[in-house]
């Protein structure tokens, strides 16, 4: 089955090749998202729930670009760069998932840029 790229125009640059996210059929696959703003600059520098807020938003932005959102998330692939981190990160999350949860995994990892304190990628279903 074909997928189409989806690209939001007010998004920066990728720092690598690949799309802010694919949609294929009734599904969507939002690629991991970092607090990044043009260029790379990491954004929100040491504040992991700054973070976890600009990368949800852009989470949302890239779903409702592909006719979804985030009520339709049906998994959330969340990566940590310290786990002291947690608590502020559900705080925020928390706030942008009210109703039912989607199911979702959390793991400690060094991300792609040292500044960056949160990494998630989702997967909704229209």
């Amino acid at each position: 089955m074909p997928f189409e790229p989806i690209n939001p125009p007010q998004f920066p640059t990728p720092i690598a090749p690949y799309s802010a996210g694919a949609k294929a059929g009734n599904t969507v696959y939002v690629s991991g998202v970092l607090a990044l703003g043009e260029g790379g600059t990491v954004l929100h520098v040491g504040d992991a729930a700054a973070q976890t807020r600009h990368v949800l938003e852009v989470i949302k932005t890239t779903l409702e670009a592909a006719g979804a959102s985030l009520e339709d998330v049906a998994m959330n692939h969340i990566f940590l760069k310290d786990l002291t981190d947690y608590a502020a990160f559900n705080a925020v999350y928390a706030d942008y998932f009210p109703g039912a949860k989607p199911a979702r995994y959390c793991i400690r990892a060094d991300l792609v840029k040292p500044d960056c304190l949160v990494e998630i990628a989702s997967v909704a279903h229209i």
